[in-house]
């Protein structure tokens, strides 16, 4: 059996199915909560790691960068969420632009003192479009450019779902007691 990431990438690029189910293991520790805020359910959330799986796999012969795998999978995983979001939605929300805010790189991070599953929650109460462009930007750090074209969207739609979401999370909070919203944004 492979004693680090290394040899178990490697065992992986074999096909060894002990390796694969360590490295299958390994990263559902990791991602599957990243998995949960991109889905409604728990169900849709393993559905989506599976297949982020079964691509994974497929493709790990083209990983050339061992030492980038985490990045990699995490990638791999982001986009198996959006392409999932993208076949199942099928009312997408159109958002005007007349209120566009950018986010302020010296705000405080909005998630710092909710817990995982308060977080969980709260995302989840928004609608589609505005809960893809939360987690893209403010969790997973894309840039409005990358979003748009993973979402296949304009950028001024990426802006203008984050600031709709952002009142949306806003109100969500004080729902659930967190009345100091300004302190967040």
């Amino acid at each position: 059996m492979p004693t680090n990431e290394r040899e178990l990438v490697l065992a992986c690029k074999r096909n060894d199915p002990k390796a694969q189910t360590a490295f299958y293991n390994l990263y559902k520790g990791r991602l599957l909560g990243v998995c949960r805020r991109y889905a409604r359910t728990e169900a849709e959330a393993e559905d989506i790691f599976q297949e982020a799986f079964i691509k994974i796999f497929k493709n790990l012969h083209t990983l050339e960068k061992i030492e980038s795998v985490n990045y990699w999978v995490k990638s791999s995983v982001i986009r198996t969420a959006i392409d999932h979001y993208r076949h199942t939605n099928h009312e997408r929300e159109q958002v005007g632009y007349e209120y566009v805010a950018e986010f302020s790189e010296n705000d405080e991070n909005i998630f710092s003192s909710l817990s995982r599953e308060q977080i969980l929650n709260v995302i989840n109460t928004l609608p589609d479009g505005y809960r893809m462009v939360i987690n893209m930007y403010l969790i997973d750090g894309y840039t409005h450019a990358e979003i748009a074209e993973m979402l296949n969207i304009t950028e001024g739609t990426s802006k203008s779902q984050l600031s709709r979401g952002r009142d949306l999370l806003k109100k969500q909070l004080m729902k659930i007691g967190y009345h100091d919203v300004t302190r967040v944004y």
